[in-house]
């Protein structure tokens, strides 16, 4: 249900549990307030009327609006004020309209019990997937851990080095005299060009 209210000059589409700031409404932080200029009335597609229809609130905190900046001028008169204003506000937390409070408190009586007997049949349904889904989860695990296990074997076993080669295999030998002769040839070669570039006279 709904309900349009004037307040303050000004007016408000409201519903209950709605929170509203309205213009500064005389009381304290938790006081009840009661609404009876109601100017609308409705309940889905359909209104209904207003007559001795009220609706209630309860003062959730009196705040201030942001700061506005008052300024006066009048040219070539040396003239100018300025001032600050800051609005005083009441924030209204809607309770009720008219017999509304009274329906939402039948309302739950009569959903609980039908709850509380389909809270075991939920419960039932929901641990037979459970357990399975637990049992595919450790299984899952097992396997990843097997298959993690065996990777770190296999790569501690490449990347350990041979301490003591087998006999019969020069080539080994033979590479480093290889790349030892490919070191000083590029170094010999590099040399005469350097003293070539030097030696050329200049025109």
């Amino acid at each position: 249900m709904f309900a349009v209210v004037r307040t303050g000059g000004k007016q408000y589409r409201v519903a209950p549990g709605d929170k509203i700031v309205v213009e500064k409404l005389d009381g304290s932080a938790g006081d009840r307030v009661t609404l009876s200029d109601v100017l609308l009335a409705g309940d889905g597609g359909s209104l209904k009327s207003t007559d001795g229809l009220t609706v209630a609130a309860e003062i959730v905190a009196q705040a201030k609006a942001d700061k506005v900046t008052v300024f006066k001028k009048r040219r070539r008169h040396n003239y100018r004020r300025k001032k600050g204003h800051r609005q005083q506000h009441t924030i209204l937390k809607i309770v009720a309209i008219g017999d509304q409070k009274e329906q939402k408190k039948a309302a739950p009586k009569a959903e609980t019990p039908p709850k509380a007997e389909a809270a075991p049949k939920a419960a039932a349904d929901k641990a037979a997937p459970k357990a399975a889904a637990d049992k595919s989860a450790a299984s899952r695990a097992k396997e990843t851990a097997d298959t993690t296990a065996a990777e770190h074997e296999a790569s501690a076993i490449v990347g350990t080095p041979t301490e003591n080669p087998a006999p019969g295999k020069p080539a080994a030998k033979k590479a480093e005299p290889s790349t030892a002769k490919a070191k000083t040839g590029s170094t010999k070669n590099a040399a005469p060009a350097k003293a070539a570039a030097k030696k050329t006279p200049k025109k």
